[in-house]
């Protein structure tokens, strides 16, 4: 068949939905939707394909996982109705934080009308810049002292370059400027499984977290193992202020990896700042970056760690996609180090 001007393509059809080109691909792995092919085997997407993928984006941002998409597409009314009843408990939060920013605003107004202008930081709140973190500090070994700054930290931040540029130094450094900040290293993994269960068995809310979280994680394609485990109670421990966390992926399949992010997504623009040490696509798909998420690079050179900006032709863009790697080739090269003589 031919395809007509009614028929996108996969990346135009892509980006009408709002999403990635990879997770239409996955969309279509898991059985969701079937484009239609063209005479030379094109996938293409006609009006019924963009209406089925339509809701497939409205069910994920509702906070279905793909498994639980494909049981309210055949209709399970109880799945739908617990997705719709935890999105309106978050509507009802932002409603009661909406109600909350309203009366900042009637009381400075109130002030103002009695001649009386707002203090310091006042005004900066109403617009939500007081929840974002700054951080300045010299940085440590490889580097020779430079200043560094970071600002306007969002929930999700990748820390990335290649062995032996100092991202786990910097990674650490963050970790001891930020205010109760957390540093979860690689001995989480999996030597450490039957810690994390008895950390698990001494602490039931702690437990439930956990336990919602990896199920989650399982509908949405993941393995169940320790290392994922013992990741899922560092990132569901309460009490940090923001988590920096050392090769994320590591002792998680593709999959896995794929569903993790999928999950931090879902934490909202609200959620306590995560800093993620990667190496792989799976977690930090270039094409997927967000609202809300940044990059850290750390050159080979050693010059000043920069934000890099997911799109090609940016500053260190090139540099920054050459030191990433499917999760197959990560599992090849997990555990190596960089010697320095």
């Amino acid at each position: 068949m031919g395809v007509s001007s009614e028929f996108l393509n996969p990346s135009e059809a892509a980006r009408r939905l709002g999403i990635s080109a990879k997770a239409l691909r996955l969309y279509e792995q898991r059985g969701l939707i079937a484009p239609v092919r063209s005479s030379a085997g094109w996938r293409a997407y006609g009006p019924a394909e963009m209406e089925r993928a339509s809701e497939i984006v409205a069910l994920r941002a509702l906070g279905f996982s793909l498994a639980g998409v494909a049981r309210a597409l055949t209709g399970d009314l109880a799945a739908l109705d617990s997705a719709l009843a935890g999105h309106q408990a978050t509507v009802d939060e932002r409603i009661r934080h909406l109600s909350a920013s309203a009366g900042k605003v009637r009381v400075l107004r109130e002030a103002l009308a009695r001649g009386e202008p707002p203090r310091p930081g006042d005004l900066a709140t109403l617009v939500g810049r007081a929840s974002r973190l700054d951080v300045a500090f010299a940085l440590p070994w490889p580097w020779g002292g430079e200043r560094f700054e970071l600002g306007d930290i969002g929930p999700l931040t990748y820390i990335t370059g290649p062995l032996g540029s100092g991202k786990t130094r910097l990674a650490k450094r963050l970790a001891e400027e930020i205010p109760d900040a957390v540093f979860v290293g690689l001995d989480r993994s999996a030597e450490n499984g039957a810690a994390a269960r008895s950390r698990l068995a001494g602490d039931p809310a702690l437990g439930s977290r956990v336990d919602r979280a990896l199920a989650w994680l399982i509908e949405d394609g993941g393995t169940q193992s320790d290392a994922l485990v013992a990741l899922l109670v560092a990132l569901e421990s309460q009490g940090a202020h923001a988590l920096v966390i050392d090769m994320v992926e590591q002792g998680l399949d593709g999959p896995t990896q794929e569903a993790l992010i999928a999950l931090l997504r879902r934490r909202g623009p609200a959620a306590r700042p995560l800093f993620l040490l990667t190496r792989s696509t799976a977690v930090l798909d270039l094409g997927s970056v967000g609202a809300g998420e940044s990059i850290l690079f750390c050159p080979a050179n050693h010059g000043v760690p920069m934000r890099v900006a997911p799109y090609p032709g940016s500053c260190g863009y090139e540099a920054l996609a050459s030191c990433l790697a499917s999760p197959d080739v990560r599992a090849r090269t997990e555990g190596m180090i960089a010697l320095r003589r």
